[in-house]
């Protein structure tokens, strides 16, 4: 039996294409979709604006600073959000380092299991290691000394 394994140009035309499709549907420039306005858009947004804008009738003073006032509103509640993105993370890891060498009592699907706290990981959800097994801080149900 011999099979053949290269493709004919037709075939290799409409891979391309269905490949280019797939490619643009997801992304654009580089970025993943979205439906949301960010400071990026704004800023590309305000500089459109001044590019276009008539020069017989400029933007007022009091419009431009408005648009920036609401820019750097924007630019500091993203920073914000990042940084108690941040703190929880360390209050989560925090949590978890509090267990070390205690013991605690945890749900395991339909059962329950006990043992004293050998380790913790660090990050977004962190874990803690009991009887050599890796567990979701959300699965503790007690904490003993």
């Amino acid at each position: 039996m011999d099979i053949n394994t290269t493709m004919s140009a037709g075939e290799k035309f409409a891979v391309e294409n269905a490949v280019n499709t797939f490619n643009k549907q997801n992304q654009t420039d580089g970025r993943v979709k979205s439906n949301e306005l960010g400071k990026d858009d704004f800023l590309k947004l305000l500089i459109a604006q001044l590019q276009n804008q008539d020069p017989t009738s400029p933007m007022e003073d009091t419009q431009f600073i408005s648009q920036m006032a609401q820019f750097s509103s924007l630019e500091q509640m993203t920073n914000m959000s990042t940084s108690f993105s941040r703190l929880a993370s360390l209050m989560n890891s925090q949590e978890a380092y509090s267990t070390l060498g205690k013991t605690v009592e945890l749900n395991v699907g339909e059962t329950t299991t006990s043992g004293v706290v050998e380790a913790a990981t660090r990050g977004e959800n962190p874990q803690i290691m009991v009887n050599g097994m890796y567990y979701n801080m959300e699965q503790i149900a007690a904490i003993y000394n």
